[in-house]
């Protein structure tokens, strides 16, 4: 059967192609059989970690929400400012798997290595213009393993902060990553649930 809402790709070109995403320009035949025009940004998918510290995990005195994370803060061209977040990295086309992917985004980008990486969830967060695909994982056990490896146009700050320190700042409008939220977020859910 033949989904009623379903668009017909009549043609498909790019529009504009850089390093990192596409602008895809489709010709489209909607249901009633009008047809139109449609854009959208395309990329490769991502992988995005929520790094908790080594350590916390063990301590059956810690409250989970004062468990420590690993955060970032860059430079965001794009909303003119310095976010804070966690790491989020493309996944290459020769990653064997995403958890290969997501060890290594979290290694370049912090200099933390993981002893888990246990996926979370899997979302496609403005999939009206855009086809990305976020892959979520929680880093378990996260200890300074190395140097970071940034890429050419990448300067990142590494801290760590705790999970309450972080959902309160998400609160009060004080963390905007909505890959950070996201991830923040699920966790919460996954810890009452558990």
């Amino acid at each position: 059967m033949t989904d009623n809402l379903a668009w017909e790709t009549v043609d498909s070109s790019i529009a504009y192609e850089c390093p990192g995403f596409t602008i895809v320009h489709d010709e489209v035949r909607l249901p009633d059989g009008a047809e139109s025009d449609y854009d959208y940004l395309s990329e490769p998918p991502a992988v995005v970690i929520l790094p908790l510290v080594a350590g916390d995990a063990e301590s059956n005195a810690i409250d989970a929400d004062d468990r420590e994370a690993v955060v970032i803060e860059e430079w965001r061209q794009a909303v003119d400012r310095v976010n804070r977040g966690i790491p989020v990295g493309s996944v290459e086309p020769d990653d064997d798997d995403l958890e290969v992917a997501a060890r290594r985004e979290l290694r370049e980008e912090t200099g933390y290595e993981a002893e888990t990486m246990d996926h979370m969830l899997t979302t496609e967060p403005v999939n009206g213009i855009a086809n990305s695909v976020l892959h979520y994982f929680v880093a378990e056990g996260c200890t300074p393993t190395a140097a970071q490896n940034l890429d050419e146009n990448e300067s990142i700050h590494v801290e760590t902060a705790s999970l309450r320190a972080l959902r309160s700042a998400a609160l009060s409008d004080d963390l905007r990553d909505g890959r950070a939220v996201t991830a923040l977020q699920h966790h919460a859910l996954r810890e009452r649930v558990a």
